[in-house]
């Protein structure tokens, strides 16, 4: 019964973290998102977006594409599919 709640709570989540992208009309903030709202991105899944924030955490914040190609398992086919649809912040910028 836990596992069940905590299944669908997670789905509850990622499917709001879903929405709100996709009518915000916003770009996603590649150094803020947290895992449920990176997998909301084409090709990225639960491992990819804990790669990302993996990464994140210990190289610091990502300026551009080209730091975030240097995560494992992003290329430039996840890169291309979803560049509307990321930003890149930095600490002085907020």
């Amino acid at each position: 019964m836990k596992n069940s709640l905590r299944r669908w709570s997670a789905h509850l989540v990622f499917l709001c973290s879903l929405l709100l992208t996709a009518f915000s009309g916003h770009a996603l903030d590649i150094n803020t998102a947290t895992a449920e709202e990176l997998q909301t991105l084409k090709g990225i899944g639960e491992k990819r977006a804990e790669a990302i924030i993996a990464y994140r955490s210990s190289n610091g914040p990502f300026t551009s594409t080209e730091d975030l190609i240097k995560v494992p398992g992003i290329g430039s086919s996840i890169i291309s599919a979803n560049s509307d649809e990321l930003e890149f912040t930095h600490q002085d910028q907020q």
